[in-house]
């Protein structure tokens, strides 16, 4: 089990963050926020793939003017991404957002965040400090040694926070974001260590879907194993629920939540192998679909590791030539020839 590092509690509309409450994953609206019909949709779509927060950028005024209405027609609490305007973050405030992200650097002034602090004080709304390693001004101005980049990033949250902290605002949630995957868990670990509030962890601009498993697994799960992370968004070019179901696939590999369908584990197929391994997994994997229980079944070639992930597993088939032995909970229950092999799973899930 891992054991997470222990923060503050913040409340973001009924969800919980931090360390007493489960990760909460989110992710962000990729359509305009003015269509007010296409963004409610693919919020539903992202509530029910298991999205727990959902992100609307509102870059202008009519952005927020469609918030207010979208707040209105969805059943998640919903974040404003603000970047530049302080008007911005009020007017979202005052449309109903649940919680306003901010960049440190692109708000800067001392007076407009104080307005910001004041207006979320008021309407009891949270705050995410997100510092992206693109927006910082030194970063911008002069070639900086990759290995002060990180310096430089926890030296703006530590500024920014500071702010919220004097007019004792503390329902912060922290981030730090790079498109480096290195850089991205050196920061947060940094950040980690200085403060204590709930961190949501993001790998930015990490491509598309295809590309961006690999880099975000990587870098959140790194932070995760560590006991680092509260909060998580997968960034991947296209479909947000893309980024949710990678979120999932990443927090069940880890042991975080539990998964809601089947897990199949399935051996990589070799030379010792006297069927078709991977087209009896695809069979295997069309038979449980639909099956809403998180059940470990093992597709397994042949008998060197057959029956050691057999008893590890709620079902198993191990295969041999022509025929399969069919495991539940570690005991051999019965020898099918290959014909029968799904008919006797189906049969053997239904006892399940």
């Amino acid at each position: 089990m891992i054991k997470r590092r222990k923060t503050r509690t913040i409340k973001v509309g009924q969800v919980i963050i931090g360390s007493a409450a489960p990760i909460v994953i989110q992710s962000m609206t990729k359509v305009p926020t003015i269509d007010i019909a296409r963004c409610v949709r693919q919020i539903n779509q992202l509530v029910k793939a298991g999205c727990q927060l959902v992100r609307i950028a509102v870059p202008r005024r009519a952005d927020t003017a469609a918030f207010a209405k979208i707040v209105q027609k969805v059943n998640v609490p919903l974040i404003a991404d603000v970047h530049f305007s302080p008007g911005r973050a009020i007017e979202a405030i005052e449309a109903g957002a649940a919680k306003v992200r901010l960049n440190p650097g692109n708000i800067k002034n001392r007076k407009d965040i104080h307005r910001i602090i004041d207006a979320a004080k008021m309407q009891k709304v949270a705050i995410r400090i997100g510092v992206n390693e693109a927006s910082i001004r030194d970063l911008k101005k002069q070639a900086v040694p990759l290995q002060k980049r990180t310096a430089l990033m926890l030296r703006e949250m530590k500024r920014y926070v500071r702010l919220f902290e004097n007019r004792n605002f503390t329902q912060l949630v922290l981030s730090a974001k790079s498109s480096d995957t290195l850089r991205t868990i050196e920061i947060n670990r940094r950040i980690a260590k200085v403060f204590d509030y709930p961190i949501h962890l993001g790998l930015t601009h990490a491509g598309l879907p295809e590309d961006a498993r690999v880099p975000s697994a990587i870098a959140l799960g790194a932070l995760l194993a560590e006991g680092i992370g509260d909060t998580i968004r997968v960034s991947a070019a296209g479909n947000p629920v893309v980024e949710t179901e990678i979120a999932k696939q990443i927090l069940i590999a880890l042991g975080l939540v539990k998964p809601s369908g089947p897990t199949l584990i399935v051996c990589p197929a070799c030379a010792r192998a006297e069927i078709d391994v991977i087209k009896l997994a695809r069979r295997v994997e069309k038979a449980v679909r639909g099956i809403d229980k998180p059940l470990r079944i093992a597709v397994m070639g042949c008998i060197v590791n057959g029956p050691g992930e057999a008893a590890d597993a709620d079902l198993a088939v191990c295969a041999a030539k022509n025929k399969a032995y069919i495991y539940r909970n570690g005991r051999k229950i019965a020898t099918v020839p290959e014909s029968k092999i799904i008919p006797a799973l189906l049969k053997e899930l239904k006892n399940l």
